[in-house]
């Protein structure tokens, strides 16, 4: 285990408040950076985080090249709204609408590649409640003044509701630590070093989320890790302290059924790592219990497993970003080393 990383790797917000020096580092590089929100029915929270993302990191300090709302087909006024704060939106379904369509926040964040334009794609939940712009530049950060750190993760303490209207200041971040930091500890120590490897919020350059496969649903962030720390080591990884995340918490019953969902991402990586060998068959079925007239009634979900390939694979994304360099094979073995060309000079193989 690297036991360093965590002390040279980990960031509090704070030291990337000085929002002009990120603004000349981007320019310096010339890059671009876009922002993706996913949503599904957050007509309470959509419009604070736009207009704050929008009038500090686009208005007062250039930062942000874009805002892209991508929707998984919400029934309340989402879109409207999203809408009429002039940002762009599209619903997840519209978007290479030729493949097979799932809905998840996986798929909305792996089609945001190909409508967004950024080098940098910065990935933002859009049910924050205590929405602050420190959300994007603590994530930004370690990515415009580094030289190496090519994705960035956040933390924070997570308030639990407890009763009606009462909140205590921690107690979030429960599949952490009974499902996930047990699996990483048995099989990934490094990997424990992340404060909170399902967190939500995340930003990286857009060479590493587009040579990776996105699971759909709730395993996307633990795929994430596992095939960034797999392709590019711990290095190019860093994790940010953002203080404090309010959003509705989950039930018990609702966070087993994503507790499913990510172990079987897990056995799905460590197998194809040839960590571990499964001889049988894993099964989709999430079985609970309701008591229904004092008689338990099996209450079955069915949570299938599905997961789109790097995007660099598919032929429209490499007609739209010019990817005709290398090999996507070849692509896969090289390390970051450089900032990428701006978005309008696609993708060469870093040496």
């Amino acid at each position: 285990m690297n036991n360093t990383w965590i002390e040279s790797n980990t960031f509090h917000h704070s030291k990337f408040k000085n929002l002009g020096r990120l603004v000349e580092a981007k320019r310096k590089k010339n890059l671009s950076i876009s922002l993706c929100l996913p949503t599904l029915n957050e007509q309470r929270t959509i419009a604070k985080e736009i207009v704050i993302m929008k009038s500090e990191l686009m208005i007062r300090y250039p930062l942000i090249d874009e805002i892209v709302v991508i929707d998984s087909g919400s029934i309340d006024n989402t879109r409207d709204i999203a809408r009429s704060y002039e940002v762009a939106v599209h619903e997840a379904d519209d978007i290479l609408p030729h493949l097979e369509r799932y809905k998840g926040k996986g798929e909305n964040l792996w089609k945001a590649l190909y409508v967004t334009r950024g080098d940098i794609i910065v990935y933002i939940d859009a049910d924050i409640k205590n929405i602050h712009h420190r959300f994007a530049y603590g994530l930004l950060g370690p990515l415009l003044l580094s030289d190496h750190i090519r994705f960035s993760k956040a933390f924070y303490d997570r308030p639990i509701l407890v009763g009606e209207n009462k909140w205590r200041p921690t107690g979030g971040g429960r599949v952490t630590e009974l499902v996930t930091r047990p699996l990483f500890s048995l099989f990934m120590p490094d990997l424990t070093q992340f404060v909170q490897p399902l967190s939500g919020e995340y930003a990286g350059y857009r060479h590493i989320f587009e040579a990776i496969p996105f699971h759909i649903g709730y395993g996307v962030e633990t795929g994430m890790l596992i095939d960034i720390h797999e392709k590019w080591g711990l290095d190019v990884m860093a994790q940010v302290d953002l203080d404090r995340r309010v959003h509705k918490n989950q039930d018990t019953k609702a966070l087993g059924r994503m507790a499913f969902v990510i172990i079987k991402t897990f056995l799905k990586r460590v197998q194809e790592q040839k960590r571990v060998a499964v001889n049988q068959r894993l099964f989709d079925e999430m079985i609970q219990y309701n008591l229904v007239d004092e008689k338990l009634q099996p209450d079955i979900h069915i949570l299938t497993e599905n997961e789109r390939p790097p995007i660099v694979q598919i032929p429209e994304y490499r007609e739209k970003f010019m990817v005709n360099g290398p090999s996507w094979e070849s692509a896969q073995q090289c390390r970051p080393n450089r900032s990428t060309p701006s978005m309008d000079r696609r993708w060469e193989r870093d040496r």
